[in-house]
């Protein structure tokens, strides 16, 4: 006979708003799993990959009446039924922690893009995991990823190679009524992209050249002037965070406008139009630590990138700083999922 028990307990209440239907099954499958409201209003979702629980497809309502009706059938084909029904918590006091998952909707993306996750304020380490637990990323075709933190505001999803080209995404970030720290998250987002062709950018410092490989195959290079010694330009893999045609550098030091800037680090370090610096392009490092290329060159990248297309910059003596960008592609494989 099946065996099967059903979470939330019957007549639970308080029950936080980002809860999972547990079951537990012996003997047998699951077969349905139908979630209404007070109003008979059912509410969509599907099991976790390893069949632990079923996840609401949109957050549950504050102080509200669910039940939950799990059914399985064992190998007689007998079904059986638990039924559980339990209210939600009120809307939580304290603060609200914000966060960004760093996709469009519908956008196309480089093969490097990690799925990224950027909060507001800092998650500390005792409520991560219960953060990542509710963070979910299906890939098709299928590609295993992990999650890695990079303090207390980044956390990132990368597979253990590039994205394959043509690759769809739909990643959530289902926070809403978890508990962070003293305070809540208090958002549920997900979207759906699709990765594009592969294009890698590769700079070395050594050579002063940056080659760009479509699918692999070497379509251009180009001269370049690195970060001077007092300004160095880091080394490590990023991706292109933003694409801009034009805009202007405002620092203590300097105002600038530049075109066809595309961003590679928190700290300020793009690939855009230098055309100050041309002469020394291919020969010397006169840059506040940016990768300068012509203007023709510069335009030409621009129109060919993609966010999310990996760069990696070689040669300079200074390593990049763990999530100074999305620099989920830095580590190993083995360091990134320790």
């Amino acid at each position: 006979m099946v065996g099967l028990a059903v979470t939330p307990a019957a007549g639970e209440s308080g029950v936080p708003i980002s809860t999972e239907i547990g079951t537990k099954v012996s003997d047998g499958k699951i077969t349905e799993v139908a979630l209404t409201d007070a109003a008979g209003q059912r509410v969509a979702g599907e099991f976790r990959d390893d069949g632990s629980s079923w996840v609401p497809a949109t957050a549950l309502r504050y102080g509200t009446a669910y039940t939950a009706k799990v059914t399985a059938a064992g190998t007689d084909n007998k079904p059986v039924t638990r039924e559980t029904a339990f209210t939600t918590a009120a809307k939580p006091s304290g603060p609200v922690v914000t966060s960004d998952l760093m996709l469009t909707n519908g956008g196309t993306y480089g093969v490097g893009m990690p799925i990224v996750v950027q909060f507001g304020s800092d998650v500390p380490q005792e409520s991560r995991a219960a953060v990542q637990q509710r963070l979910f990323v299906k890939s098709d075709p299928p590609q295993a990823g992990a999650w890695h933190w990079f303090g207390g505001r980044q956390v990132m999803y990368r597979p253990e190679q590039y994205w394959q080209p043509g690759t769809k995404i739909t990643a959530r970030k289902a926070l809403n009524g978890v508990r962070i720290g003293t305070g809540h998250a208090d958002e549920d987002f997900a979207a759906t992209v699709t990765i594009g062709r592969k294009l890698t950018i590769d700079i070395d410092n050594a050579t002063k050249q940056l080659n760009v490989y479509q699918n692999d195959a070497l379509v251009r290079t180009m001269p370049v002037s690195l970060g001077k010694p007092s300004t160095p330009t880091s080394s490590g893999v990023t991706v292109v965070m933003s694409r801009e045609a034009s805009t202007v550098f405002r620092t203590p030091e300097y105002t600038v406008a530049v075109q066809y800037a595309m961003r590679l680090t928190w700290g300020g370090q793009y690939i855009h139009a230098a055309p100050w610096s041309v002469g020394d392009q291919g020969a010397r490092n006169v840059s506040h630590g940016c990768t300068n290329v012509s203007t023709a060159n510069a335009k030409w990248l621009y129109e060919q990138t993609l966010v999310g297309d990996p760069v990696t910059t070689r040669n300079t003596g200074v390593p990049l700083d763990p999530g100074d960008g999305w620099t989920a592609w830095d580590l190993s494989w083995a360091d990134y999922k320790a």
